[in-house]
């Protein structure tokens, strides 16, 4: 039986609705029920007990090593994120043990710094996203004012090094969207090396039905994630107060992690609803018009739109996101045009049906039963 070390810099079985950990969470889920796995990951472990599971965790350090970190990582030229998720004894347990693994199996591209020298085994890195890609396009959409759009556009520029470096040296690179396998192939000498593998959802919920009662709006994410939490504000204060004038009851309802702070000054507005992170989101996706993905900032394939597929909700999204997904979801030009959409989704039928039946069907191919097969052909090749 091939051993595994699976390395991760969040607790894949912390509960949190947020992309990567519920992606980490269903990967080692299926590989442990073929290969030995020791789960590496930083953050706390508690009394976390998994069946044929063996943990280590680590502590995160303190926020002036953070700092520290930080700026070791900015004069290594590495990206800042790096810092951020470094632990010194991590890095050294990895390097100790690390022969004793037939695979080492990185999850996300910060825990590529993890990498072991003089390791002989094989190396997969799941990244899902170009995050150079990600990050330029932040850069771009902030302000010449906010500070951050240079943090961005130097952490885009670092990044993009760093996974030229991650494409020659790690044996596969798994990436969700084709279209970004194909960019990486056209740029890299890397065929062969950059797998396309699908996200996934886990099951097909009941198929909800069309009610021209339904009111409310859902948008499902981790709104500690700029691209959401920036989504999110956009469509409350540009969007929200004219929806309202049409359809005074609307409500829009975010799901998931989000920041104190950021929590009351939303709850400040009319028909928002904020109902924190949730595990199961089936009771509040009934009475929906439609799952929103409205993000100016996008990359790869988002899950919240594959969510709300596997309740044959409709879903609008905006251009950057839509790419994905054919004509299988509505996209907008404008605010206009959103609230245009928001208004027929809600008072027609069978433009309604039309787009949750495009919904229920699309997803089908996404099923994790189907995919998860494809990690252990990526493990055994």
């Amino acid at each position: 039986m091939k051993r595994i070390l699976f390395i991760t810099t969040r607790n894949p079985y912390s509960g949190r609705y947020s992309g990567d950990v519920i992606r980490s969470f269903k990967i080692i889920n299926v590989l442990k029920k073929r290969y030995k796995i020791d789960l590496v990951f930083l953050g706390k472990k508690g009394n976390l007990k998994i069946k044929d599971l063996n943990i280590i965790s680590f502590k995160h350090p303190n926020y002036l090593k953070k700092i520290f970190y930080c700026l070791i990582s900015l004069f290594k030229f590495e990206p800042i994120q790096f810092g951020l998720f470094y632990s010194e004894s991590m890095k050294n347990y990895i390097q100790e043990n690390s022969n004793k693994y037939d695979v080492i199996f990185f999850h996300h591209i910060r825990s590529s710094q993890f990498l072991p020298k003089s390791y002989y085994g094989k190396t997969i890195l799941d990244m899902g996203d170009l995050y150079s890609d990600n990050y330029s396009q932040t850069s771009k959409y902030l302000s010449f004012l906010n500070p951050f759009k240079y943090i961005y556009y130097l952490e885009s520029f670092i990044i993009k090094s760093v996974e030229a470096k991650i494409f020659s040296i790690f044996d596969k690179v798994l990436l969700f969207s084709k279209r970004e396998v194909d960019k990486v192939n056209k740029s890299y000498d890397s065929i062969n090396k950059i797998i396309q593998i699908d996200e996934s959802v886990e099951k097909l919920h009941k198929k909800l039905k069309f009610s021209s009662k339904n009111f409310k709006i859902l948008f499902v994410g981790n709104l500690n994630y700029l691209p959401n939490i920036l989504a999110c504000k956009n469509f409350i204060i540009e969007v929200l107060p004219k929806l309202t004038k049409i359809i005074p009851n609307i409500k829009f309802c975010i799901i998931g992690d989000i920041k104190d702070n950021d929590r009351t000054r939303l709850s400040k507005y009319n028909n928002v609803e904020i109902l924190g992170s949730k595990k199961d989101i089936s009771k509040y996706a009934k009475n929906s018009i439609c799952g929103l993905a409205n993000l100016s900032i996008a990359t790869g394939v988002q899950v919240k739109v594959l969510t709300y597929m596997t309740y044959g909700l409709p879903v609008i999204c905006s251009d950057q996101v839509a790419k994905n997904f054919d004509k299988n979801v509505l996209s907008y030009k404008s605010n206009t045009d959103l609230i245009n959409i928001i208004k027929k989704l809600k008072n027609k039928k069978e433009f309604w049906n039309s787009f949750s039946k495009k919904s229920y069907s699309f997803v089908r191919k996404f099923k994790w039963e189907n995919i998860s097969k494809r990690y252990f052909k990526i493990v055994d090749a």
